[in-house]
């Protein structure tokens, strides 16, 4: 049986059938006539090629197809009925859904043990599948729904993809505690240049905002080492005398000294939130969006207690 061929509708008045072996009580109990009711039936008997019920003086009596198949009928109905009604509820407390978002490892320091802590106490069997998707495809894996959420820069544009503002940030420039320029007072661009730095990017290749602010001033930084992944570059800052420019929040969380970036021009860091639009009203989706946002909310509020300057 090919089922893509079958109305699903058909299997609610099969059910209304057995339950009243009656076609004009079948047909009020699910809202449509009694000749749509024979319709209905002549289509079921084309499908399974059985007769399904038989007059009788009794009533419409199921044949043993009909008996044999009553059952899963009833159960699949049931299961699309609990489906329809938990689309439309959200139960934290008793939701097992996976929740699958794309972000960066630096993101996922912020965010991931902020929200794991709240997940345990609101949602405790949520999961969560933490990734990184193509920034071109991420349109289409949230449209296709094998992506829930995107964090990211404010990059994607598609008037299918709703988004907002989780955090902002500012890029500094980090070192190592005893880094021999640790001690200066004031940090210059002539500084800045003469030090070798770590670029971070996704990209394999491509500049950074700060790259596109110096080209604009005709110059240009030393990048030994260009990597994907802050955490890791973090480790090799801590070993040499080499400089990553980071957002301010990673320097602080990781104990790194830093100074104000000595470049003009260079945007702001934001980080974003993405959802498809088809899931805007989805109340699982809502309710995961209003957890990250309010807890990117409070990261905000909590660093604003702590003194910005340099270490």
């Amino acid at each position: 049986m090919n089922l893509s061929k079958v109305d699903l509708n058909l299997f609610i008045v099969f059910d209304a059938i057995y339950t009243e072996a009656n076609l004009t009580r079948a047909g009020q109990i699910v809202g449509i006539t009694q000749p749509a009711v024979s319709n209905a039936l002549a289509r079921l008997r084309e499908t399974f090629n059985d007769p399904l019920f038989v007059r009788t003086a009794q009533g419409m009596v199921p044949t043993p197809m009909a008996q044999n198949i009553i059952g899963p009928v009833r159960n699949a109905l049931s299961l699309l009925r609990v489906s329809v009604q938990e689309s439309r509820i959200f139960n934290p407390q008793q939701a097992a859904k996976t929740y699958r978002i794309s972000m960066t490892d630096l993101t996922e320091a912020v965010i991931l043990p902020l929200l794991f802590q709240r997940l345990r106490r609101l949602a405790p069997t949520v999961a969560i599948e933490s990734f990184l998707s193509k920034r071109r495809e991420t349109t289409k894996e949230l449209a296709a729904g094998r992506l829930d959420f995107a964090v990211d820069a404010p990059l994607n544009t598609d008037p299918q993809v709703r988004h907002v503002k989780l955090m902002e940030d500012r890029y500094v420039c980090a070192m190592r505690k005893g880094h021999p320029l640790a001690g200066k007072d004031k940090f210059t661009l002539d500084d800045y240049l003469a030090l070798t730095h770590i670029h971070i990017s996704s990209r394999r290749n491509g500049l950074g905002h700060v790259d596109l602010a110096l080209g604009k001033m005709g110059i240009q930084r030393k990048i030994a080492l260009r990597s994907q992944h802050y955490l890791m570059a973090s480790q090799v800052l801590q070993q040499t005398d080499m400089v990553m420019t980071v957002p301010e929040r990673f320097a602080r969380r990781h104990e790194l000294h830093w100074f104000n970036l000595p470049v003009n021009d260079v945007p702001p860091v934001e980080t974003h939130l993405y959802w498809h639009e088809s899931t805007d009203q989805d109340p699982a989706n809502r309710w995961m969006r209003e957890q990250m946002i309010e807890l990117c909310q409070q990261v905000m509020a909590q660093e604003k207690k702590f003194d910005s300057k340099p270490a």
